[in-house]
C-alpha cells in the first residue's frame, strides 16, 4: 500500500467525495461510507481504506478551520498538509453555491414559537484546544478570512438575527413577559445596520437588552468581524449591551454571549485601516 504524499489529483478526487457524502448528510438523505471508501480505491495510487478513512478526517478538520460544517462520523483529524486545504478551497471555488446555501436557514417564523436556543458558556483559555490543533484552525481562518465571509453572508446573518429574534420572545413568553415579548424589536431590518446593535430586547425585570448577533456555521471559535461601531456601541452602553454568537447553525444552531469589554474575551485584530490625504 502506498505511503507517499497525496498529489493533487488525489486530493481533489477524495475533497469531491467528501462534500458529495456531506450534501447527503445535511440533506437527510442516507449515505453508505464504506461503499464510497471501497469505490475511490481505483481511482487512487495504492491507497488503503483505513488511509482514505484518515484522510475524510483531515477533511473535517479543513472544515472546522474554514468555519463551514462537516460530517459529524469523521471526527476531525489534525496535522495536515496544506495541499489538502488547497483542495478544500479549489472545490469551493467551483461550487461556489454550496457557501450560499439555505440548508439550516430555515425562515424563524416557521420554527415553533417555544423553541429556544441552547446557549453555553464561551470558549475560554481552559476549553481550548491543543495549541498545535488551534493554530491550525487560526491559520486557515486567517488566510480565507473566514470572519469576512461570514460577515459578508446576508442571508446566514439575517437568518441568524431572525433565530434570536424568535429566541428572545419566546424567552420572554416562558417568564410571562407577554407584554415584553410583544416590544421586541428587529432593530437591523426596521432600522438599518448604524445602530451597533441587531436586536432591541428585554430582560424579564423590564432591563434593555441590545443583542449584536454574530452567526457561523461554523465551530464555536471560528472568528468574527466586528465593526468600529459596534465595538463603540459596546463600549458606551455597557450594561446594555451583548453579543449572541451563534454556531453550528446549519445544523443545530448553539450560542453563547459575550458582554462588554470585549477585550476580556477575545483578541481584538484591526483588519483595515482608513487612508487620509496629508
Amino acid at each position: 500500500m502506498s505511503k507517499g504524499a497525496w498529489s493533487d489529483q488525489e486530493n481533489d478526487l477524495i475533497v469531491a467525495d467528501y462534500f458529495a457524502m456531506l450534501a447527503d448528510d445535511v440533506s437527510g438523505r442516507s449515505c453508505n461510507k464504506a461503499e464510497h471508501r471501497r469505490g475511490l480505491l481505483p481511482l487512487l495510487n495504492d491507497r488503503s481504506e483505513g488511509s482514505i478513512e484518515f484522510k475524510h478526517q483531515n477533511i473535517s478538520a479543513v472544515l472546522k478551520g474554514l468555519g463551514e460544517d462537516w460530517i459529524p462520523g469523521y471526527k476531525p483529524a489534525f496535522n495536515f498538509q496544506m495541499t489538502l486545504v488547497d483542495a478544500v478551497a479549489r472545490w469551493l471555488a467551483l461550487n461556489p453555491a454550496w457557501l450560499g446555501r439555505q440548508s439550516g436557514l430555515q425562515s424563524a417564523a416557521g420554527l415553533h414559537e417555544a423553541a429556544q436556543i441552547w446557549i453555553g458558556s464561551p470558549p475560554t483559555l481552559s476549553n481550548q484546544p491543543q495549541p498545535q490543533e488551534l493554530e491550525q484552525m487560526l491559520h486557515i481562518a486567517r488566510k480565507f478570512d473566514v470572519a469576512g465571509r461570514d460577515e459578508r453572508n446576508r442571508a446566514l446573518g439575517r437568518a441568524g438575527e431572525e433565530r434570536v429574534l424568535t429566541h428572545e420572545r419566546a424567552s420572554l413568553r416562558s417568564a410571562g413577559r407577554d407584554d415584553l415579548a410583544r416590544k421586541v424589536r428587529w432593530v437591523s431590518e426596521e432600522d438599518g445596520d448604524g445602530a451597533g446593535y441587531d436586536i432591541a430586547s428585554f430582560a424579564p425585570d423590564g432591563r434593555p437588552r441590545l443583542i449584536e448577533v454574530k452567526t457561523t456555521n461554523g465551530w464555536e471559535r471560528t472568528p468574527f468581524d466586528i465593526s468600529r461601531n459596534e465595538l463603540a456601541v459596546s463600549q458606551e452602553r455597557h450594561s446594555e449591551w451583548s453579543l449572541f454568537r451563534l454556531w453550528h447553525f446549519a445544523r443545530e444552531p448553539k450560542a453563547f454571549e459575550l458582554r462588554p469589554p470585549l477585550e476580556a474575551h477575545v483578541s481584538l485584530t484591526a483588519t483595515t485601516f482608513q487612508a487620509s490625504f496629508h
